[in-house]
């Protein structure tokens, strides 16, 4: 099952050729990410001050395939590839109709208050699978 987010490509979004800046994909998929997790019932705020849990970001692998313009419609598509104890790995893709722009992999780990590693509750992970 994939998770699908909408992305409208705007002027602040583009370099001066009006072609996407690199950067602003990663600003796509931590969006379309965020609307993943709320979708599947899981409150990060909650999970923060009732767990002392927060996810961060570990390892990001991604290809540039083509650009995406100015005033282009895009889709972003999150799928799980894996979920461990304190592990999340994400296939996110981002896309203009069926044609891939952007495609990355991306490892999540769940930390405690101090920063470490902490295993993520069972019901979380039953959420986001």
């Amino acid at each position: 099952m994939s998770h699908k987010f909408p992305v409208h490509v705007y002027y602040e979004d583009t370099d001066l050729a009006g072609i996407v800046y690199y950067a602003n994909y990663f600003k796509f998929i931590e969006r379309a990410r965020t609307e993943w997790v709320r979708e599947a019932g899981v409150d990060q705020v909650a999970l923060k001050a009732d767990e002392g849990i927060v996810f961060a970001v570990r390892r990001v692998e991604a290809d540039y395939l083509a650009p995406a313009k100015f005033d282009d419609d895009l889709t972003v598509e999150t799928e799980v590839e894996a979920i461990t104890g304190v592990r999340i790995v994400l296939n996110q893709t981002v896309k203009r109709g069926e044609t891939p722009l952007f495609v990355s992999q991306v490892t999540l780990v769940a930390l405690s208050e101090t920063g470490h590693p902490t295993r993520l509750p069972a019901n979380i992970r039953r959420n986001l699978h």
